[in-house]
């Protein structure tokens, strides 16, 4: 799909509204970096991402809202089987963490039950791992506020992420649903650029990538050629402030 089709996908009600930024990440020094130096909206987390921190779970998750403050996106997955369970585990994310949680469910068939009966109680839902943009709209229409389709690895599968995404984008417009997309699973910078044009009002990255989707040789190179320059008329050391 070229550029200029994927933009005008891009829903209605969402035009004109930044993109937000989220780091998916476990790690509280990522964290930490992430939002000293970039416009964080959130961190994502999974249980894989959990595990590798070998930390306990709910002391990990409160570190991380403490890191982050309140009022930013923190998503945290459930891991029950059925319906019935997830309602547990979201009930049990929601009274130990606090602050702007939502709860990841994934596009199963008991997810989609959990979905419905979460949304009746108030619940802010992320929808995960979905592949196709029949999942997406499903989930849409179940109440989640956010989907995540997994990019790269729809790529992996012979498919085309991008294509999903500006899909998605263009069957909530239709549909006329408030549901945002939260774009995941990178593996490099021009997927993340190319779902931004193809409609995903949110994307969730890996720290590395974060890095370097702010980043560019040519910046840097040209940065030390204003340094130098200035340096040979002013001295080394000096800066503006110090004259």
């Amino acid at each position: 799909m070229c550029p200029n089709a994927m933009i005008k996908s891009f829903p209605a009600h969402t035009k004109g509204l930044p993109m937000l930024y989220l780091l998916d990440s476990a790690n509280l020094q990522e964290i930490e970096t992430a939002y000293s130096f970039f416009p964080m909206a959130g961190v994502t987390t999974n249980p894989t991402l959990i595990a590798k921190e070998k930390r306990d779970f709910f002391a990990l998750l409160r570190d991380i809202r403490a890191c982050i403050g309140e009022t930013a996106m923190l998503h945290a997955q459930v891991l029950g089987d059925s319906a019935e369970e997830m309602l547990q585990d979201a009930y049990a994310l929601q009274e130990k963490i606090g602050g702007n949680v939502y709860i990841k469910v994934p596009v199963t068939a008991q997810g989609y039950r959990a979905m419905k009966l979460l949304k009746q109680k108030g619940f802010q839902l992320t929808a995960t791992a979905i592949f196709t943009p029949a999942q997406a709209l499903l989930a849409a229409t179940c109440g989640a506020d956010y989907t995540a389709p997994y990019v790269n690895r729809i790529d992996t599968i012979s498919g085309n992420g991008v294509s999903v995404v500006a899909t998605i984008a263009q069957l909530f417009e239709q549909n006329a649903v408030a549901t945002k997309i939260l774009a995941a699973s990178f593996k490099n910078v021009q997927q993340i650029h190319e779902v931004t044009l193809a409609g995903s009002q949110a994307v969730t990255l890996p720290a590395d990538l974060l890095w370097k989707l702010s980043e560019h040789p040519l910046t840097e190179s040209g940065v030390q050629g204003f340094k130098k320059d200035w340096q040979t008329l002013y001295g080394t050391g000096k800066c503006v402030h110090n004259l």
